[in-house]
């Protein structure tokens, strides 16, 4: 069985706590091998968090709370424009990579002649010698603490809780001998040859690059039978693993998430199927669905080329609180919504980029 052991955290940002900020409304701009799994964690964060609990794992959420200033000086226009260039140039290697992400959200623009708006942006990460949630969570830090708190997306982050995995040596066959590697020591081979890349993990993202050597067609064969996480990660790393629409802020019918998913199909793409295209939340607010990864073809340092799996979209529509249901719909703003997010939604979003639905994304 295809085991991971993962550590979830979840930052959500805005101008001020009660604004719709937090969501995208630019142009451009949680994890785990499968829900069948246990997946012990822990919790991530250092600050006073508050804390979504499940039986198996804790979702942290972050807040930041900061007031926007229409008189910005030149410093503050500087690292905003900074920082939304950087999350732009990590949307573009995203498309690039992912022409079902782009396709679909093209269809969506042209269906509902409006902007899209980004419920949250995704990665995924080693949590093993610093290059695990606070090496990508930094980043975002920093934009807060920057005052660059304006129409951004949460960014959900998740790490693989690499010393709890499968301690078992299991021979790797090269081309020239027979070396005995277990699945941690292939991962820190990698995360240790990286030197100091976990500080440049946001570059890297933007730059579709890996702060790691290519790694060896047989290590990521080892990786995938043990964990498809950390497969994906080893050969992606810091690459956006998926972004969300708000579909709950489309304009058009799509707003309804059944009727985009409906749309979705009819125009081709292929939807994730584990535990039914449409995942919903214990209290039935939050509903989400995703389509199936991309693949990729990839050129492993051994001079293999085989296609591995990428990134793909996901859909999100938040509903109304039960406390704000007599609002008018056309008072109802984002607080009044659903947030958060939930753990058995994630598991299943997250097997978009597992073999078993990437083989019948092309049967």
């Amino acid at each position: 069985m295809n085991t991971t052991k993962l550590s979830t955290m979840i930052s959500s940002y805005s101008s001020t706590v009660k604004t719709t900020s937090r969501y995208s409304s630019l142009p451009f701009l949680s994890p785990s091998s499968s829900s069948r799994n246990s997946i012990p964690v822990k919790q991530s964060l250092s600050f006073p968090p508050s804390s979504l609990s499940t039986q198996t794992r804790n979702l942290t959420v972050i807040t930041a709370s900061k007031s926007h200033d229409s008189n910005m000086a030149p410093s503050f226009q500087g690292r905003e424009s900074f920082f939304r260039s950087v999350f732009a140039n990590m949307e573009k290697v995203y498309l690039d990579r992912n022409p079902t992400a782009k396709a679909v959200l093209d269809h969506v623009r042209s269906a509902d002649d409006n902007q899209i708006c980004y419920d949250h942006i995704a990665f995924r990460t080693f949590g093993v010698n610093g290059y695990g949630i606070d090496s990508i969570a930094m980043f975002r830090i920093l934009m807060a603490d920057s005052g660059v708190s304006g129409p951004l997306p949460r960014v959900f982050i998740s790490e693989l809780l690499v010393d709890q995995m499968s301690p078992q040596t299991q021979p790797i066959y090269c081309i020239l001998e027979s070396v005995a590697f277990n699945i941690q020591e292939i991962i820190k081979k990698y995360t240790e040859a990286s030197g100091s890349g976990n500080k440049h993990a946001a570059l890297a993202s933007a730059l579709g690059s890996l702060t790691w050597g290519k790694p060896l067609h047989s290590e990521f064969q080892q990786l995938a039978r043990e964990s498809e996480y950390a497969a994906w990660t080893l050969v992606n790393g810091y690459a956006v693993n998926h972004v969300t629409i708000s579909t709950h802020r489309l304009k058009s019918h799509l707003k309804n998430i059944k009727s985009l998913n409906e749309f979705i199909e009819e125009n081709g793409f292929r939807l994730n199927s584990e535990g039914g295209v449409l995942k919903v939340s214990p209290d039935g607010l939050l509903l989400q669905s995703s389509t199936v990864a991309d693949s990729i073809s990839f050129k492993f340092s051994d001079g293999v080329t085989e296609s591995v799996p990428c990134s793909y979209i996901e859909f999100a529509e938040r509903l109304v609180l039960p406390q704000y249901k007599n609002l008018p719909e056309k008072e109802v703003q984002e607080f009044h919504r659903r947030d958060g997010f939930e753990v058995g939604n994630a598991d299943k979003i997250f097997e978009s980029t597992s073999k078993e639905q990437l083989t019948r994304r092309a049967a």
